[in-house]
């Protein structure tokens, strides 16, 4: 047992949760959990979307009251009625996205409702500031940011406004909700950097995460959420990723493996000269039948904006596009669908999805005008078919085709849009993000499926931000920065250092031939 492990033995015990249990409407989110949280730990909770996780730790915070059981916290049983109790007690929760007030600045957020008065009952805003400055120090965060509006803040600053405003009521507890989900590299490894200094402290971490990679990287021990249940805890330094992945699933996955790469033959697409000030400058490059081609860059490198400028959302204002070799002129994305291009937004909540509406029309709204008949009514039994056999395929969790889309889990969203697409038969396909937010289970059949595409002749583009995912689908790996191409990887020369360096703008390997 190393040293580390001994410590959580013989510190004590911050929160505690016993036979916990939770309904809605006859369905059991929580089943007689139990949890305990040691001080200076960071307790790693994860499992799938549904799993429960957020439901408990919505009953730590106070947004939601439990059915039964018990919460103990430093010793004491509590009942944690709302998240002003929970604030005031000290547990402290981080979002995903910060819920502050952007209008205000990053002082005025972490004091709002407990101003600081001087003797005279106004706010000594002098003292805030002298106050919010210790808390960032705390830290090891430069304060140079106390008197900026939040709304002009990076959501990394954010996030570290709300770790302030945390320590302002003295938490013993923070809990952090996927955290790193919309941060750039370098604002995640400060996050950790802050947890660690936590952990010294002895604040007690629950941290939920869908990354594996950073679970083991920072947790003491990790509790495997599945149906509502604990499916296990363990010492993070004494389990198996494939262990944590088959607890979460339930069942033994198959893991996505590489395929033999393609011959190049023919592009099937070829961007050339792409130009659209200041978002990107100069792009060309090649997209073959049958290849995964992995774009990867950080916040800004203009990635994302190529795309759009490929199916016509914001066209390049110079530059060409062919597809067989023959000039395109694509003004809109159902122009490019016409032409065999498919586009699965970043985005599914707001671009990729029709929420109020069914998971049928979600996914065969893109072949509608193939499906009717007499040139106005829709056959039901075709579109039926076409939507089960993709669900199916993709494995979508459902009850019913015919319920909200919004029903789903995110995971299972996400396969929707892309049952959508697979729908048309595109001949290219381009992926922005295709597993942003989703359980490690839904992750690795979707790169399944990638696989499965490829090898049928699709030409895939995969937009990612987590370069593990780059590194182990693609087949070459182009990299931006700052609007311009820096590199080209073929997947047996790209390592994780290597094209992370060219990313962030050092000397790399330079634009290399494409074949």
């Amino acid at each position: 047992m190393d040293t580390r492990q001994r410590r959580l033995r013989t510190v004590e015990t911050i929160l505690s949760a016993a036979g916990i249990s939770k309904s809605f409407g006859g369905v059991h989110a929580l089943k007689g959990v139990d949890f305990e949280l040691a001080a200076g730990e960071v307790h790693a909770l994860v499992g799938e979307n549904g799993a429960g996780k957020s439901t408990l730790i919505k009953i730590f915070s106070g947004a939601l009251r439990p059915d039964s059981g018990r919460i103990l916290y430093l010793g004491k049983e509590v009942e944690i009625s709302a998240p002003r109790v929970a604030q005031e007690m000290g547990i402290a929760t981080v979002y995903q996205e910060p819920l502050l007030y952007p209008e205000l600045d990053v002082v005025e957020n972490i004091f709002m409702g407990r101003e600081i008065t001087n003797r005279y009952g106004n706010i000594d805003y002098r003292e805030e500031l002298s106050r919010a400055r210790t808390l960032f120090e705390m830290v090891g965060v430069d304060p140079n940011f106390l008197v900026e509006k939040v709304g002009r803040l990076s959501l990394g600053l954010n996030q570290l406004v709300l770790i302030a405003k945390a320590l302002s009521y003295k938490s013993r507890v923070i809990i952090f909700d996927e955290p790193t989900a919309i941060l750039t590299e370098q604002e995640a490894r400060r996050l950790f950097e802050i947890i660690g200094r936590l952990k010294e402290q002895g604040v007690g971490i629950i941290y939920i995460s869908h990354r594996l990679e950073e679970v083991f990287q920072i947790a003491d021990r990790i509790t495997v959420m599945r149906d509502g249940e604990i499916k296990g805890t363990f010492p993070a330094r004494e389990v198996t990723r494939d262990r944590i992945v088959e607890l979460m699933a339930g069942r033994s996955l198959r893991s996505s493996v590489r395929r033999a790469r393609p011959a190049y033959g023919k592009p099937v697409l070829s961007v050339q000269g792409f130009t659209r000030r200041p978002q990107y400058f100069d792009v060309s490059f090649d997209l073959y039948p049958g290849e995964i081609l992995g774009f990867f860059g950080l916040v800004g490198s203009g990635r994302t904006e190529v795309a759009l400028g490929m199916i016509g959302i914001a066209p390049p204002r110079e530059g060409s596009l062919l597809l067989d070799d023959r000039p395109v002129n694509i003004r809109a994305p159902f122009e490019a669908l016409d032409l065999g291009i498919a586009y699965l937004p970043e985005d599914r909540k707001t671009q990729g999805l029709f929420n109020i509406l069914s998971i049928r029309y979600n996914i065969s709204v893109s072949v509608l005008g193939r499906l009717k008949r007499l040139g106005f009514l829709v056959d039901r039994d075709r579109e039926a078919e076409i939507c089960n056999r993709y669900s199916a395929e993709l494995s979508i969790k459902l009850r019913n085709i015919n319920n909200l889309v919004s029903s789903l889990s995110g995971g299972n969203q996400q396969k929707v849009v892309l049952a959508r697409w697979l729908a048309g038969s595109p001949r290219v396909l381009i992926l922005d993000e295709p597993t942003r937010g989703i359980d490690v289970a839904s992750k690795e059949e979707i790169h399944n499926k990638i696989f499965d595409l490829a090898s049928r002749g699709v030409a895939i583009m995969v937009i990612s931000s987590e370069l593990p995912e780059i590194l182990k689908i693609s087949d070459r790996i182009i990299v931006m920065h700052e609007g311009r191409m820096t590199g080209i990887f073929d997947r047996e020369s790209a390592t994780p250092e290597g094209v992370l360096r060219v990313a962030m703008g050092e000397a790399g390997t330079g634009i290399q031939n494409q074949g």
